[in-house]
């Protein structure tokens, strides 16, 4: 008898644990470990989300008045001041990045519904400024980033969508990484980009790279195929998930479709 309760525990205590534990399997909130890599066109940006809770990044100020503006959303391990403050984005264009809920100073804890209604609450705290152009906003994903840009982009008017490393829906691949899972049963947090993609008509340039094992291209494909406006497809064949904004492409693909918005 005790194989069948050792049965009963896999079957039914794993699926418990993996319901319970999934922030901690999607979420990877990290601390501002130093400003001083930001440069000096950068100012501090609070949002107050709808609910209260004060959300903080920066503004890396363009040279243009008003500026173009990029509103960033990172990874699930990312804390945003380290790529807002890359000298490789073009300096005509205004960087927004605010860390998400439980990332950086940020108050509050992630989660989808939050992370997706604060996109909105970013989205207009940007076009409010008198420094930023509010024609010309584009919105920048990368990895768990790209469902809530892409759900931004549905929502409100934008030029046009850099996605990196995007994916079709978290269930998808929820089921890639952990196939002895009933994910489809378990996961709370789908960003299931699919449907927006379907309604957003601007631009989109999706950069991939190759090797990526985490998001793999056919995940990315199929959020892109679902796209319903122009599309460009980037691939950097020998790139990861994490080193894909090392390869020289990454940034002349950015600057070229930045450029023509």
């Amino acid at each position: 008898m005790e194989w069948l309760f050792l049965v009963a525990v896999l079957v039914l205590g794993v699926p418990a644990w993996a319901w319970f534990a999934q922030e901690s399997l999607l979420f990877f909130p990290q601390p501002i470990a130093s400003t001083a890599h930001l440069p000096a066109r950068a100012s501090p940006l609070e949002v107050v989300a709808a609910d209260g809770t004060h959300l903080r990044g920066w503004i890396v100020k363009g040279t243009a008045a008003p500026a173009p503006t990029v509103i960033y959303f990172g990874g699930n391990a990312e804390e945003v001041s380290w790529t807002i403050s890359d000298a490789r984005w073009p300096r005509d264009w205004s960087i927004v990045g605010v860390n998400y809920r439980g990332y950086g100073t940020s108050e509050g804890k992630p989660g989808e519904p939050a992370l997706t209604a604060d996109a909105l609450a970013i989205y207009e705290a940007a076009t409010k400024r008198d420094d930023v152009d509010p024609h010309r906003i584009v919105v920048f994903g990368r990895s768990l980033g790209t469902a809530i840009a892409t759900h931004l982009a549905a929502k409100r008017p934008v030029a046009g969508a850099i996605l990196v490393s995007p994916y079709d829906s978290m269930t998808a691949i929820g089921k890639l990484h952990y196939p002895w899972l009933p994910v489809s049963l378990l996961l709370r947090h789908r960003f299931d980009a699919v449907p927006d993609a379907k309604r957003n008509a601007m631009p989109l340039l999706a950069i991939v790279g190759g090797s990526d094992s985490i998001i793999p291209p056919k995940r990315s494909r199929a959020l892109f195929d679902a796209w319903g406006g122009p599309k460009a497809w980037q691939l950097v064949p020998r790139a990861g998930h994490n080193d894909l904004g090392n390869d020289a492409a990454f940034w002349e693909s950015v600057a070229g479709f930045l450029g023509q918005r």
